[in-house]
């Protein structure tokens, strides 16, 4: 049903010459001497007219789709506590797209996307003390410069030189972090345990508890020194930068660290943690495939989500839920342990089951395992017990998973197993201010290393940040699904209007929109034209159009007038929305994030109307700002760009602007470089709104004659006059 669009890898080369590798040669204008740009690689695309759109779509296989009554969009804000379902799956190759698309959403969220460089861990492992059966030593690994994530590494003693299994051991929300001993949870037994089982065992710190501290964290006493809340200030979000991000990035390191010891078998990793350790312990099963086993206990839940900083990042949480988070991991071993009395009391009929379809579709249901214990929120010794028996199986080879039984321990006093029990971090601890200004340095060298100078640069540099900007700005491309429902057609003397409403199968959403093409329609290109004001802003009640459209359509090119989502007709009195509140933005699409998908989707339904059309794509007044952030769905793009400060935090927080992670792509110009070097004017720029690397990106490319940008807001006819320029003949 509908258009598939051909921007799901990347937007086409404007004049639709044939895919070629590199520049070639070709002419651009009558009477101007042979230019030189770039053309894509791509597919032919599959072209439709309206009435084969509507065809396709009322009699086809998917007639049972259609556009809601009323826009599934609006309404109250989900949270962590609204209850989710698991999507129903048919195929392993739906699934592990779908996994894909779910990784790439967990490394993004979390800032991760690219990958940072990691800098050496340079290691310290000192202070062994030997007991029966198992060894304990102190260990402080460097995560980022002048940042040490601190631990204990537990190892057998008198079961020969290895390689061990190793079990990494995140310690969720107990009071004392990886010092809890207590009846409903002990780290230190857990891993005193594995070791005793032939097992190496790592715990280590969230950020924030006992020694993994910034340098300005105080003085206060070790039980109660719980810094637990870095990455508060709501700029920081511009950047992906989190707590859940930061201590996601310190799982990584802590595996990379296990793998650097000489007595650990690679190949039998595994994880587990509960409650926001079982966090812990999926996201990294869906990021990383080193994870040979894994328990993440008591979290995850169709029904509560996690409610900590540490378990939040913006858009992590907006298509997904932590059912879906654990299930990335499939095929590999992996064994829930609910309790009765928490928010996993339902394991045994929703979670399990859910989790269950997935490793079927792998045919390995055994691989899986799920069971309830009637206790509280927990880890205890009955839930450590079970979780012995299935690492037992699956990373030392025992026959079956039955539980392990624990024998008595006795835990090394807390000052015995501090890194830093006086509170004195090293010499080159950093403070939570000098990191996260050192972060944002390295995201930025990121942005700009792959500077797209030439074809291939261009395509290396799609091929990071397409997907960056997708799962930032939450939005795709309407590959599939495209809805189309025709209101009214009205043919006048020199126009034709067509009243129409746009949306996407399964997403519940409905984009009025409001055709208007000349009579004589020999453009081969239609251009999308969006404001703040929605289709009023172009036309009269009548439906007459009337200011840039108009003066548009005098020069036969075709327009889609659209009203975006809480725009015009559709903007909700007394909206407010507070997009720091209550991790919103996890669980939630800032109103910005939806326009940009309802320029998309009109973007789709241009480029499929009547037999395939160029996209011009012109954002006016404050809407060309959100065009900007639409651009890859563009062929052509002209946004008015407020005279915007564009570099400062403070108008990007704007709740018409805001969405998380801009900055990490770029900002604007990250956004707008992924449809170069295809015609670009960019107006009102005023004196503060970037746009040097994008000119420089179209010199280097040698087409600067596609790129315009003016200072001033340009008329309605300048605008139409570079669009006539441009667009195609059919």
């Amino acid at each position: 049903m509908g258009a598939k669009n051909t921007r799901a890898g990347c937007p086409r080369s404007f004049l639709n010459q044939p895919a070629l590798a590199g520049l070639v040669a070709s002419p651009d204008l009558p009477g101007q001497a042979p230019r030189r740009y770039l053309a894509r690689r791509m597919k032919p695309a599959k072209r439709f007219t309206l009435a084969a759109i509507l065809a396709s779509m009322l009699g086809g296989p998917s007639a049972a789709q259609s556009l809601p009554e009323h826009d599934q969009r609006y309404g109250p804000p989900r949270t962590l506590n609204t209850r989710r379902a698991f999507p129903e799956i048919a195929a392993r190759a739906e699934w592990e797209k779908r996994a894909q698309q779910i990784r790439e959403q967990a490394l993004v969220s979390c800032g991760l996307w690219p990958m940072p460089a990691k800098p050496p861990l340079s290691a310290k492992i000192f202070g062994r003390v030997e007991r029966d059966g198992y060894s304990v030593e102190k260990v402080c690994i460097q995560t980022h410069a002048g940042v040490c994530l601190a631990g204990n590494l537990y190892r057998p003693r008198g079961q020969g030189p290895g390689p061990f299994p190793a079990v990494l051991n995140p310690h969720g929300h107990w009071s004392k972090g990886r010092l809890e001993d207590t009846q409903l949870g002990s780290i230190a037994g857990r891993c005193i345990s594995l070791a005793r089982q032939g097992m190496i065992a790592f715990s280590y710190d969230m950020v924030g508890y006992n020694d993994t501290q910034f340098a300005d964290a105080g003085t206060t006493p070790p039980a109660a020194k719980t810094r637990h809340h870095f990455s508060a200030d709501p700029a920081l979000q511009l950047w992906h930068i989190s707590l859940m991000g930061l201590q996601t990035w310190n799982s990584l390191r802590a595996l990379d660290f296990l793998e650097s010891l000489s007595d650990v078998d690679k190949s039998r990793l595994g994880c587990t943690g509960a409650s926001g350790g079982g966090t812990q312990t999926f996201m990294l099963g869906a990021i990383d495939d080193r994870l040979a086993a894994q328990a993440p206990n008591v979290m995850v839940s169709h029904s509560m989500q996690g409610g900590c900083l540490c378990e939040n990042a913006p858009g992590l949480r907006v298509e997904y839920s932590n059912m879906e988070l654990a299930a990335v991991a499939a095929p590999r071993p992996q064994i829930l342990v609910a309790a009765s009395r928490d928010w996993t009391k339902d394991t045994m009929s929703v979670e399990g089951p859910a989790l269950e379809k997935i490793y079927k579709l792998f045919n390995a249901p055994e691989k899986l395992r799920y069971l309830r214990l009637d206790f509280d929120h927990n880890y205890n010794q009955p839930s450590r017990e079970q979780v012995y028996g299935w690492f037992g199986k699956w990373l030392r080879g025992r026959p079956d998973f039955a539980p392990i039984p624990e024998p008595p321990f006795q835990k090394e006093p807390d000052e015995a197993l501090r890194v830093f029990p006086d509170d004195k971090l090293p010499p080159d601890a950093v403070t939570e201010e000098q990191f996260v200004n050192r972060l944002i340095q390295q995201y930025r060298q990121q942005w700009l290393e792959l500077p797209p100078k030439n074809p291939p640069l261009v395509e290396r540099y799609r091929a990071r940040w397409l997907p960056a900007w997708k799962h930032s700005l939450q939005v795709g491309f309407v590959e599939k699904g495209l809805l189309v429902q025709i209101e009214r057609t009205t043919k006048l003397a020199d126009h034709t209007v067509t009243q129409l409403t746009l949306g996407r199968a399964g997403k519940g959403d409905r984009v009025p929109a409001l055709l208007l093409t000349p009579r004589r329609d020999t453009s081969g290109a239609l251009v999308v034209l969006v404001h703040t004001n929605g289709l009023s802003a172009f036309s009269d009640p009548n439906h007459a159009p009337a200011g840039l459209a108009k003066a548009i359509l005098d020069r036969g090119v075709g327009v889609l007038l659209v009203t975006l989502f809480q725009t015009g007709e559709l903007a909700e009195a007394g909206r407010d929305r507070d997009y720091f509140k209550d991790f919103f933005t996890t669980y939630n699409r800032t109103d910005v994030q939806e326009r940009v998908q309802d320029i998309i989707t009109a973007c789709a339904f241009a480029q499929s109307y009547r037999g395939g059309r160029r996209v011009i794509l012109c954002g006016a007044g404050r809407a060309g700002l959100w065009s900007l952030l639409a651009a890859p769905a563009a062929d052509m793009l002209i946004a008015d760009c407020h005279a915007l400060d564009s570099a400062r935090d403070s108008a990007l927080l704007a709740p018409d602007l805001f969405t998380p992670g801009l900055r990490r792509l770029g900002g604007f110009e990250g956004v707008v470089l992924l449809m170069a070097p295809n015609p670009l004017l960019l107006h009102n720029t005023g004196a503060a709104f970037a746009t040097e690397v994008v000119r420089a990106m179209y010199q280097d490319n040698h087409v600067p004659e596609r790129y315009r940008a003016e200072r001033a807001r340009l008329s309605d006819d300048g605008i139409a006059q570079w669009i006539a320029r441009w667009a195609p003949p059919k």
